[in-house]
């Protein structure tokens, strides 16, 4: 060991004796001030601008130092390679061109003890390095009110870890050549090989799991997010172990006399056994985590983490269904497979046992009809070997329309990417959605597992055969984005719930209801369905009752039990941007108090939107516990009685025709005690406000759809949607002003490398002295 450290202090010396180590170390602080400080000036301005710019700056910590885009570690590491070849390029290479190699040959110091000894001094740079980046760490501590410290000692040991497998490959790259440059080449050659790696043969079953380990890119992502995992530690580590050990069988070659078999076998076995070694601890079960940031965002919020412990030690199997002839099918071919499991990573870190199925298949997209025509003349046979072919995959590996029919009916999932998954005798789908993030979240994950486990779902229950709202149409006026919109990662369907029609003419509502949904009858209800509603009310079932203005008559018999009934006239709340009838009403506390989403629309006052809407008047003292959930604004809207004719004359606060300026209530919430349990009741003077044109609003930002979600997450008790929310972010203001950072750009840019630079050309003008 000693004779480690006195090649390591040799080789420390002579690096700090040459310009390139006190060149690159001012290029590195240059670097890092100016990654630093751009995107501490562009947080600084969102912050001095205020407004709604304040709630996108948390998590500070994340977007300053990590944010693949624009974060400081991201930028610099994207030019980290450039560095180290050029020091290492002459680490043994320098050795054999002067001769020097055949002394230490002759030394009693062992081969071994050379490589380690050279490598500590390459580890002991980085540590330089990582000081340097150390300088902008303190300042973010400063310049950052609440900051995550977990998540950048995390990211300092991946920033490290990678410095060190660069300086392991260099090093290994120097002993094949007395070129220096030969070596610096050699090594950016060899990392890119190793970046590239990972995108090669993916579409092979056999060499997925080969080539994805080896690869370097990615590596430090789980770190700088604040995660460690025993994978990645020990991928580096291998890394590390493939280039020393191959280091030191190169060195050894030199002084053998043995054959070329027997020394291409030692290589092989440095390789093999490393391989071994990371496919073994890669297995699910094998890794360890350490999520280190404040807010634990890298692990499941701890019910979710509560829904996958309770699967126990029963088999999860998921089955991906991927249509080569879908939109997305990218997303399930062989070559996204690794992508594809860094999805379930998080999940199948507290259930290893999930067992993965891949089917693929070739089918009409029912809801990509336009893709379909633009092959006029064509087979769907003939088109799905024109896309096999552009993606160089053999059609065969594809079952046909004829085939996955047998196994599983997906024209009802459209015939998209989607995962079946299976628990016991149970099935559920979950699925892939059109936005940006595409993927579901924690809280589409966790309704299917809970729908899973669960023996009984909320089911709602829409009231037809009046003319009501309907959840299959995608009109203006109509509730499928809300509902059953299979593709919109909100509808509820993918939150957990069912939603179903029915129509209870003569017939008692079925069992399984567990809300029923009365929304916007035009029609007088005919006595038998209003008796068999009233029996499902008289037995404690939970109900929405959303009404509009012009058709008061219909629902104010069925109110009356409740001491609700809707009042004659529209509220007017005439603006210069909006139509008169569009009323944007506030939230109550009592709203605040359904889901943690609406608690926060409620702090940030903004509205729900009600294109025509009457009041709503009730009486207190009854069976019913009745509290406001929406309210007018007095100041700003009133009461119209009789028709409003909003495409005509302005619209005018008129007393003489009876008009009131007072604060109505339009949705109210209604609970009473039934059977040892709690009914629960919500009742509208509006319909639209659940309507797809207003959860598509643009030209206003209201809280329709979180609003529409809290109710029927109060009304289901609160089973769904699953609440995987965190605590909001602590790190979520600067220290520091715009000027401020302008004068940290002269002493970071301009006074730091001076000072660097000055402190090397001192030393090495007196080492040239001596």
């Amino acid at each position: 060991m000693n004779m480690i450290f006195k090649v390591a202090r040799t080789e420390i010396k002579t690096l700090f004796y040459s310009p390139i180590a006190w060149f690159l170390m001012v290029v590195f602080l240059i670097q890092c001030a100016l990654a630093y400080l751009k995107v501490l000036d562009y947080f600084t301005g969102m912050q001095e601008r205020g407004g709604p710019n304040l709630d996108y700056l948390a998590p500070l910590t994340f977007n300053i130092f990590s944010e693949p885009r624009g974060g400081m570690f991201n930028k610099v590491m994207q030019n980290l390679y450039l560095y180290i070849p050029l020091l290492t390029m002459g680490l043994i290479s320098r050795e054999i061109n002067g001769g020097t190699i055949k002394l230490l040959y002759s030394s009693p110091v062992k081969v071994s003890e050379i490589i380690f000894g050279k490598y500590l001094a390459m580890v002991i740079y980085s540590l330089v390095l990582i000081g340097i980046v150390g300088i902008f760490i303190v300042a973010g501590a400063f310049h950052i009110s609440g900051v995550d410290y977990g998540l950048l000692v995390s990211a300092v040991l991946g920033f490290f870890l990678l410095l060190c497998a660069y300086s392991a490959i260099g090093l290994f790259m120097s002993c094949l050549t007395t070129y220096q440059v030969v070596a610096a080449v050699s090594t950016f050659v060899m990392i890119g090989i190793l970046s590239y790696i990972g995108t090669l043969w993916q579409e092979y079953d056999f060499f997925r799991d080969i080539t994805y380990f080896l690869s370097l890119s990615g590596r430090t992502n789980h770190m700088l997010n604040g995660l460690i995992t025993t994978k990645d530690l020990i991928y580096f580590l291998i890394i590390i172990y493939i280039f020393l050990g191959l280091s030191i069988y190169k060195l050894r070659a030199g002084r053998e006399s043995k054959s070329a078999l027997f020394k291409a076998g030692r290589y092989v076995g440095v390789v093999l056994s490393a391989l071994v070694v990371g496919y073994i601890s890669s297995r699910p079960g094998m890794i360890g985590y350490l999520d280190t940031t404040a807010g634990k965002t890298n692990t499941l919020s701890p019910q979710v983490q509560k829904i996958v412990k309770d699967f126990g030690k029963d088999e999860l199997e998921v089955t991906l269904y991927n249509n080569l002839l879908d939109n997305y099918s990218y997303l399930g071919m062989p070559s996204g497979r690794n992508r594809f499991l860094a999805m379930w990573e998080r999940y199948v870190r507290f259930k290893p046992d999930i067992k993965f199925n891949y089917v693929m298949y070739y089918d009409e997209p029912l809801d990509a009809a336009y893709m379909m025509q633009a092959y006029k003349g064509k087979s769907l046979k003939e088109i799905a070997e024109m896309n096999a072919k552009s993606s160089k995959i053999d059609l065969s590996r594809f079952k046909t329309p004829e085939e996955i029919s047998k196994v599983v009916d997906l024209k009802p999932e459209l015939n998209r990417f989607v995962m079946q998954l299976k628990y016991k005798d149970k099935t559920t789908f979950l699925r892939i959605f059109k936005d940006m993030m595409i993927f579901p979240s924690e809280t589409e994950f966790s309704a299917a597992f809970k729908r899973l486990q669960q023996a009984r779902i909320p089911k709602i229950a829409f009231l037809s055969g009046n003319l009501e709202r309907s959840i299959n149409k995608s009109g203006d006026r109509e509730y499928e984005n809300l509902t059953n919109l299979k593709t919109f990662r909100h509808a509820l369907i993918n939150q957990g719930f069912d939603v179903d029609t029915i129509s209870v003419a003569g017939d008692e509502v079925p069992a399984w209801v567990s809300t029923l949904v009365i929304a916007d009858p035009k029609t007088d209800l005919p006595a038998t369905t209003l008796s068999a509603v009233q029996r499902y009310i008289d037995k404690g079932g939970n109900l929405l009752i959303m009404g509009e203005p012009g058709k008061q008559q219909v629902l104010n018999p069925l109110l009356k039990q409740f001491g609700v009934q809707l009042i004659d006239g529209v509220v007017a709340q005439p603006s210069s941007d909006l139509a008169p009838d569009l009323v944007l009403n506030a939230l109550t506390p009592q709203a605040a108090t359904f889901t943690r989403s609406a608690l926060k629309i409620y702090a940030d006052t903004i509205p729900v939107s009600t294109p025509g809407v009457t009041g709503l008047t009730y009486s207190t003292g009854g069976a019913y516990t009745i509290k406001p959930l929406l309210v007018t604004s007095k100041d700003k809207s009133w009461l119209k009685k009789g028709k409003m004719v909003a495409d005509s004359a302005d619209i005018v606060f008129s007393p003489q025709d009876g008009d009131e300026k007072i604060s109505l209530a339009t949705a109210l919430s209604l609970t009473r005690k039934v059977q040892g349990k709690e009914q629960r009741v919500v009742i509208t003077g509006d319909a639209d406000l659940m309507s797809n044109s207003e959860l598509r609003r643009y030209n206003v930002k209201t809280s329709n759809f979180v609003f529409n979600t809290a109710v029927f997450s109060w009304l289901s008790y609160g089973e769904f949607p699953i609440d995987a929310s965190r605590p909001d972010a602590k790190d979520n203001r600067l220290l520091v002003s715009s000027e401020q950072v302008s004068l940290l750009n002269i002493l970071f840019v301009w006074v730091l490398p001076a000072l660097v630079l000055v402190a090397g050309s001192i030393l090495l003008i007196r080492r040239k002295r001596k």
